[in-house]
């Protein structure tokens, strides 16, 4: 029987402890070295350990911890002033985290259609397999019912569509329809990249129609698929945008992005966050950005995932039997397994390389952003291995 815990028992916790890290390694107590290839499930963007992420937050913690949004926080302004720079948007809010983020985006197109005289608009589609958050708004954008069960009824206001389906959207559009919100890869659902096509015609839509777009770029984002933003493969821009995880490279910053137009409808007093824009996580925040849009950094990203690309083909070609499908864009990508992925996802993990489990029977492969070519290739070598111990004990059964 599993040693009683005072933690809440949400949480199927792999038997590791990690002491500390460096770079795309993590080192257990007992000094046992791990490939990080879940990267804390796509946050940890420059890798562990970063030393300009540690000096800026040692630098602030000097300074000032916390002073409140009662008061102006310089970092916020130009870390927000270097968003607004580098993507759509003119306004930004800062969170804690992305279902923060989320909510957010939500109030806003909520708000944008009450500030413009149409309070009925109010909904929000969405797509099946979407994954917001954890709160009760997220979960009811979301839709997935084994997030939802138990927790009452579902939040109002929110409509899904199965993914992909154009036809099903359209006619999902109502008199009270506010906002399309939509992922541009799919992360918890198993690595389910929307086509550039897809996103085209969803901004004409929301253009012709008077929809607000937003996008759920918390896993995608920051330098994640080798744009800044995945939508900007698709040449599109939102009107809302959350981002998360990458963002902070481990600490926790949410932000919502939105256009002036947008945000319009978010003056004084609608909306905030105690923690939100933290000197701390400000800190980090622009320390992230000055490695991201560093020069030749996102051309390093996609270089080196043509080579997770390169090898992940081959193993699938080498292990059809193990491997059906190679999913994914830049460093976000899915392993879709023929054997059930928790045996492939033990396997990996008894070769010292970490990975993260994802719906529809995918392993996803999410390293930090920093990863060489050799740390992939190693990785690749550790996962060849792992799928010759599945093969081998499927033999045997």
């Amino acid at each position: 029987m599993a040693e009683a815990t005072p933690l809440y028992d949400t949480y199927a916790r792999a038997t590791l402890r990690f002491e500390r890290g460096e770079g795309v390694w993590l080192i257990t107590e007992t000094g046992e070295r791990y490939l990080d290839f879940g990267a804390g499930v796509a946050v940890n963007s420059l890798g562990h350990g970063h030393p300009h992420l540690v000096e800026a937050l040692k630098t602030q913690a000097d300074k000032v911890w916390h002073v409140s949004n009662i008061y102006e926080v310089p970092g916020q302004e130009t870390f927000a002033s270097r968003l607004a720079e580098a993507t759509f948007a003119d306004k930004v809010f800062f969170t804690n985290s992305g279902a923060e983020a989320l909510e957010c985006a939500i109030k806003t197109a909520r708000r944008y259609h009450f500030h413009n005289g149409h309070p009925e608009k109010f909904h929000i589609i969405t797509f099946a397999g979407a994954f917001h958050g954890r709160t009760l708004g997220t979960i009811a954008a979301g839709g997935q019912a084994k997030y939802l069960e138990g927790f009452g009824p579902k939040a109002p206001g929110f409509y899904q569509v199965p993914f992909g389906d154009m036809a099903a959207l359209k006619d999902a559009i109502t008199e009270e329809t506010a906002a399309i919100l939509i992922e541009p890869i799919q992360g918890e659902s198993g690595i389910r990249v929307v086509p550039k096509e897809f996103l085209q015609e969803l901004r004409a839509l929301c253009d012709e129609l008077g929809l607000l777009l937003i996008l759920d770029e918390v896993q995608s984002g920051v330098g994640r698929t080798g744009k800044l933003f995945a939508h900007e493969w698709s040449g599109i821009e939102p009107d809302i945008m959350a981002v998360a995880k990458g963002i902070g490279g481990g600490f926790p910053i949410g932000a919502c992005l939105a256009t002036a137009a947008a945000a319009a409808g978010m003056v004084a007093g609608t909306h905030g966050s105690t923690y939100g824009g933290n000197p701390l996580g400000m800190a980090v925040g622009n320390a992230v950005l000055d490695v991201v849009l560093g020069e030749g950094f996102l051309t390093h990203v996609q270089d080196v995932s043509l080579v997770f690309r390169q090898g992940l083909a081959s193993l699938q070609d080498r292990f059809p039997d193990i491997i059906e499908e190679i999913r994914g864009e830049g460093l976000m990508l899915g392993v879709k397994a023929v054997v059930p992925a928790a045996d492939l996802l033990k396997a990996i993990r008894g070769q010292h390389l970490l990975a993260i489990p994802a719906g529809d029977n995918v392993i996803r492969l999410v390293p930090p952003l920093t990863i060489t070519a050799e740390e992939a290739r190693e990785g690749l070598a550790r996962l060849e291995r792992a799928a010759q111990t599945v093969r081998a004990s499927q033999a045997a059964a």
